[in-house]
């Protein structure tokens, strides 16, 4: 979400702890490895704060948990929407009997039930400008007269939630029309994610500013502490409606015993407790120890736990342990900021930096050879990606490089002040920010390294503050405009286009191609834009992932997903002694 996982940081971890609680039988332990930001879901730009919200809160549409390609299924619609013939009209039906989860904002604190109109709300909360929604790109643009209402509240100075917007009407209470201002083949990928999700005017009225350290939605879990951005725990939300599940998957997947639990209601476990653990040593000890359900793999254990082969140590094999892997369908770059002076303005000094960053070595030593270089902004598995891509500015070549410096002014670096590079503090992520000031290094080039929490890192990114940075970047719904859009001109800070790069040729080509619902001729445009944008240089692409986590017997339903960002709901503890 940027939804980002930055480059700077390793995946999802699950924490070692003492359980004592009773619930804690049939609870999953998760840690993040940085604090959450906010809880408020239109703040949703970035993986961990997405993860957390996305256990109270409920959008439109989801991913089917188990099936593959990804499949888009009804959630708090009753039914797929009814689309005009000309594509521009979609009718939601909401289902019946979903309720916001008690809370103080409520009369008697007894949760109401859903209506057409609080979708209407949350959707002017996300356009909103006062908000500065980092999700507001989903639906930018999509609406007829939303940003006409975004526009007024801008000279204005305020939002005027009870004027009428023509794109949103609720005819009746459990029936939403919208009307978009041109087809939109990704308009149903868009109103999948948590920033489109309901909330309540009353949550947001009683919490106000802070609204985002609480989590008053329609899931399966409720929040019942919050630690400040460093701890949570989520109880069962006995107001769930009935929601079973899912009773078809792909082959092998009941051979794999991931369809036990069909029709079964979720969520499948009683209570989910997430830890930051900004280390990943000591999660990874609680693993190896039996007292952790989940994990991914520390760089430097990976050659223990997976050795030469791929398959899984016979010491861990032996306890039971599994071995899981997902192609992240991911884009990791080191983002130039181009609304800096220096670097926007000087193509040749960018290519000259992309030119001397050699992603070889930090694939072998970052991500254990687990991934494959970057040659653009589509990665595999999107439609829309060419292998044969060549970028000529990502084929690693000191000497080029040592020559357009020069001609961007710079010989052997003279003259050019240090670029502030802003990065995330601690860990790997201080490693990751050595080797990148390392590879500027022969071209005289130095970087001034400030360090931050992820929260006061994102902050700073957002306000367009600092030079250069790094991020990653997970897609929210599978199609390559996800990842272009990074690029569009509309969508800088605190947009999810963090590198603040402006190409009235490519905006032109996006905005084409987002109204294009022939695939075939998308993907035409698409490869355009990727040619403007490898020339441009507004990034240094990375590294596409490979993640690989290791799940205890203990760990039922577990099938890893690209987009399922609540996937915690559909696992089951069996087994498991209290420790």
């Amino acid at each position: 979400m940027n939804i980002s996982k930055s480059l700077f940081l390793l995946p999802l971890l699950l924490v070692a702890c003492t359980r004592t609680d009773p619930r804690d039988e049939k609870a999953v332990h998760l840690s993040l490895p940085a604090r959450v930001k906010s809880l408020d879901p239109i703040q949703g730009n970035d993986l961990y704060s997405i993860i957390q919200s996305s256990y109270a809160y409920e959008p439109l549409l989801e991913y089917h948990y188990l099936k593959r390609p990804y499949e888009l299924i009804p959630r708090l619609a009753e039914t797929m929407p009814q689309i005009s013939g000309d594509k521009t009209t979609y009718t939601f039906h909401l289902r019946s009997g979903v309720r916001f989860a008690d809370d103080p904002a409520f009369p008697l604190e007894k949760g109401r039930e859903i209506t057409a109109k609080d979708f209407i709300f949350s959707w002017k909360r996300l356009a909103d400008p006062k908000n500065a929604a980092a999700g507001w790109w989903l639906l930018d643009g999509k609406i007829t007269g939303l940003n006409e209402w975004r526009e007024r509240a801008v000279k204005s100075g305020k939002a005027d939630y009870a004027e009428d917007i023509s794109g949103l009407s609720a005819p009746d209470s459990r029936t939403l029309v919208v009307k978009l201002t041109k087809p939109n083949a990704l308009f149903l990928y868009a109103i999948a994610n948590l920033p489109t999700a309901v909330v309540a005017q009353e949550a947001v009225e009683k919490y106000g500013a802070e609204f985002g350290q609480h989590a008053v939605g329609t899931g399966p879990y409720r929040l019942t502490e919050n630690g400040g951005g460093s701890k949570f725990v989520w109880d069962r939300n006995p107001t769930f409606r009935l929601t079973p599940y899912p009773s078809q998957g792909e082959p092998g997947d009941a051979e794999k015993g991931l369809l036990l639990d069909a029709g079964q209601p979720l969520p499948r476990n009683d209570r989910i407790v997430t830890q930051v653990n900004e280390e990943s040593l000591p999660a990874w000890l609680g693993f190896l120890a039996g007292k952790l359900d989940l994990s991914s793999i520390p760089k430097d254990s990976f050659g223990q736990a997976v050795p030469a082969g791929g398959q899984l140590s016979p010491e861990l094999t032996k306890k039971g342990i599994h071995l899981l892997e997902l192609p992240e369908m991911d884009l990791t770059r080191v983002s130039f900021n181009m609304a800096d002076p220096l670097l926007g303005k000087n193509k040749l000094l960018r290519q000259a930096l992309s030119l001397a960053f050699d992603t070889g070595p930090l694939i072998k030593t970052f991500y254990n050879g687990q991934a494959v270089p970057s040659m653009g902004p589509i990665p595999p598995g999107i439609p829309g990606y060419d292998p044969d891509l060549k970028n000529p500015y990502r084929d690693v070549n000191l000497e080029k490089a040592k020559t357009l410096l020069a001609r961007a002014g710079y010989p052997n670096g003279k003259g050019l002040p240090p670029i502030e590079f802003v990065a995330v503090a601690g860990g790997t992520s201080r490693q990751l920010t050595d080797y990148i000031e390392r590879q500027f290094a022969p071209l005289g080039v130095k970087l001034k390294i400030e360090a931050f929490s992820w929260p006061e890192y994102t902050k700073r990114v957002m306000s367009k503050r600092g030079q250069m940075w790094s991020f990653g970047w997970i897609p929210f719904y599978p199609d390559a405009d996800n990842f272009l859009q990074l690029f569009y001109g509309k969508n800088a800070a605190p947009g999810p286009n963090d590198m603040n790069y402006v190409n009235s040729r490519f905006d032109s080509l996006y905005e084409k191609a987002r109204s294009e619902l022939d695939d075939k001729k998308r993907v035409t445009l698409y490869r355009e834009m990727v040619k403007i944008v490898i020339e441009d240089t507004p990034c240094i692409f990375g590294v596409h992932r490979t993640d690989h986590y290791l799940a205890q017997p203990w760990l039922k339903n577990l099938k890893l997903h690209n987009f399922a960002m609540d996937q915690a709901k559909y696992l089951r503890v069996e087994g498991r002694a209290l420790r």
